[in-house]
């Protein structure tokens, strides 16, 4: 049985930094969304968690290109993580969650899991 997800706002085109990410809360917990203008697609979102020290970090990384993969540092450790798949370069073991990103309007919305409280309300 395929879990269920929605279509979740979690930020404004306004609110985001050019070659940077910001963080955002949504039910699936915390989550990093980049903006890399020169790309396409220019939008990317992965878990805000860094595997290896379990803080929320990710979003505070510096962006960059890998071999023409769009990837994030851990201000942390300084693995780097792949902004499409969430994959670790370093330690192809590790992956964070890469979420599908999409612009609405001025609105960015994620698709992430219905919460399994709302599911069962539903």
């Amino acid at each position: 049985m395929k879990a269920r997800t929605c279509w979740e706002a979690v930020c404004t085109v306004d609110d985001l930094v050019a070659d940077s990410g910001i963080a955002v809360w949504t039910d699936a917990g915390p989550v990093a969304v980049f903006y890399l203008p020169h790309r396409l697609p220019a939008l990317f979102a992965i878990s805000h968690t860094d595997p290896f020290s379990g803080s929320n970090v990710l979003a505070r990384g510096i962006t960059g290109d890998l071999n023409g993969e769009p990837v994030v540092a851990s201000p942390l450790y300084k693995q780097h993580f792949s902004l499409r798949t969430g994959r670790c370069l370093e330690d192809e073991g590790v992956q964070v969650r890469a979420y599908p990103v999409l612009l609405d309007g001025n609105r960015i919305r994620l698709e992430v899991p219905v919460a399994r409280a709302a599911s069962v309300a539903a």
